[in-house]
């Protein structure tokens, strides 16, 4: 016979969730009510705040969603969705938000690798900034000011517009959202000549949690440089930048040569770490390995694409390259000169597209899968050849068919900053940034740990030629294996374990600024900067 106290256990379980869903339900209604008496119009109520019962609710909350794993019946969605066109929308999600007890989750462009600008296990409002895109050039004077809600390829489509030879420091990946991408710091073609997008903000207005307008003046030199590579979503809600403006030639060079193990691509790879962070700043140069279906007999093989960005043309780059990468044989016909804007298109695989491409917030670029994890890794000393041969053959295994690995030169200006000019920390002493990624469709996802379980794989094996104490990783490529905020408010301990991998020394300053912007932790979610708790 079955105990009676066994019983009670399933009824009080019961109980217990239908008391939680009773009190999130009645949350849920006292913050649209709340809202409804912030709102200036109520009338355009329905245009700016979607609950889970909108018909809308679904396309709006997918519009951006760039990383599919996050699409699964089970993926905790936001109780509501707001989608401001004016600060005092956002001030008004805060207050209310703040007076109901739910957190906030707000997202730019859709690209935080472990989606955690869109999902949480708490309940939650998510706060799009889709409508917060206007860019305004100013050529003369080199500088533009950008909203958090516009992806870079507006930025960039607005710079276009203004000559060939006027330019930003920013990611070939246009899709990217402007906030959460400068909040992390943000690398890309320019980045050895000029420094990361961090390196080139000038101003920014933040929200904070009291509904402060703030900009570099009003916020104080800490928090805005907090804001520059500290993370998104840990100090407000930052609405619009002011960044520099580079100058760059009219014509510049590219080139992408491939080559397999049978040319001796690991030999070519293991050189290359030796040279790439010596290279002129001129030069942005990176390696891709990946898995290909061999031409001759079918069978998998590694290829090495090589791939280099040089301001200025080929007659110029063609005699660097014999003196400094003999070995990679280099001739006239593997390059390409174009303009800095060609570029972007260049090496994000879509050159033969009209520049109206840029403006396609959903476009699904084919330098990643709709599904993906990825990991990151910094490099300080070179990896022997051997080392690369037991990485490149973790590319055989069957779930690595979609997964590849990009070795990111260092140097150049990278070199003259210091780590702590900026939160982000990753400066001198790198030869190259380690990025790992593997991809798998949609229709997949019911296998997502099999494919996870590959790259933790592979990122254990690369534990001992990377960099150490702590192992180094980039804030934009999120990777919760290494450590998460608790749902309450998470110790500076615990918080320290995975903040200290992205910001290094700078992890104690970022919690000095948010104990003083935001005591109480409001802005928060899995790996938040914590206040101290007094």
């Amino acid at each position: 016979m079955v105990s009676p106290r066994f019983l009670v256990f399933p009824f009080l379980f019961v109980a217990l969730c239908l008391c939680s869903w009773a009190t999130s339900a009645h949350t849920h209604e006292s913050f649209l009510h709340c809202l409804s008496l912030r709102l200036e119009n109520t009338s355009s109520i329905t245009k700016v705040i979607y609950p889970q019962n909108s018909s809308s609710y679904s396309s709006v909350l997918e519009l951006s969603l760039h990383n599919l794993r996050f699409s699964t019946p089970t993926t905790p969605k936001p109780l509501v969705i707001a989608t401001p066109f004016k600060a005092s929308h956002i001030q008004a999600t805060i207050s209310c938000a703040r007076k109901h007890g739910l957190q906030i989750r707000i997202r730019s462009g859709g690209h935080d690798f472990e989606g955690l600008s869109c999902i949480s296990e708490v309940p939650f409002v998510m706060i799009d900034l889709i409508n917060f895109r206007s860019v305004d050039i100013d050529a003369e004077n080199k500088v533009a000011w950008v909203q958090s809600g516009a992806i870079l390829g507006e930025l960039y489509y607005k710079i276009a517009e203004k000559g060939k030879t006027l330019a930003f420091p920013g990611s070939v990946c246009h899709t990217v959202g402007i906030g959460g991408y400068f909040s992390g710091g943000g690398y890309g073609l320019l980045f050895r000549k000029y420094g990361l997008a961090a390196d080139n903000i000038v101003d920014a207005q933040l929200i904070d949690v009291n509904g402060r307008i703030l900009d570099r003046k009003a916020m104080g030199e800490d928090l805005f440089w907090a804001i520059r590579g500290g993370g998104g979503g840990s100090f407000g809600v930052i609405i619009a930048w002011k960044v520099k403006l580079v100058t760059v030639p009219a014509t510049m060079t590219g080139f992408i040569v491939s080559r397999t193990l049978e040319q001796n691509a690991i030999k070519l790879l293991h050189r290359w770490q030796y040279i790439a962070h010596k290279f002129p700043e001129e030069i942005y140069s990176f390696v891709a390995l990946r898995s290909v279906n061999s031409s001759l007999d079918g069978k998998r093989s590694v290829l090495a694409s090589f791939a280099l960005f040089f301001l200025g043309g080929v007659d110029e780059l063609l005699p660097l390259m014999q003196e400094k990468f003999p070995e990679l044989g280099l001739v006239n016909e593997d390059c390409t000169e174009m303009s800095w804007i060609e570029s972007i298109l260049y090496f994000n695989v879509i050159q033969n597209k009209s520049l109206d491409i840029l403006l396609d917030r959903t476009f699904q670029t084919p330098l990643f899968s709709p599904a993906f994890k990825s990991k990151s890794d910094y490099v300080k000393e070179p990896i022997p050849e051997t080392a690369i041969e037991g990485l490149s053959s973790k590319l055989y295994e069957e779930e690595a068919e979609a997964a590849g690995i990009l070795f990111v030169a260092y140097g150049g200006k990278m070199d003259e900053i210091p780590e702590t000019a900026t939160p982000f920390p990753h400066r001198g002493g790198n030869l190259y940034k380690i990025v790992y990624s593997v991809g798998w469709q949609k229709e997949d996802n019911l296998k997502t740990e099999r494919y996870i379980r590959w790259i933790r794989r592979v990122y254990s094996y690369m534990s001992s030629f990377v960099s150490k104490s702590p192992r180094r990783t980039y804030t934009n490529y999120r990777d919760l294996d290494i450590g998460t905020n608790s749902k309450g408010n998470t110790s500076y301990a615990q918080a320290s374990i995975w903040g200290r991998k992205y910001f290094g020394i700078n992890f104690d300053r970022l919690v000095k600024v948010k104990t003083m912007i935001d005591p109480g932790n409001f802005f928060r979610h899995e790996q938040s900067i914590p206040p101290l708790l007094s």
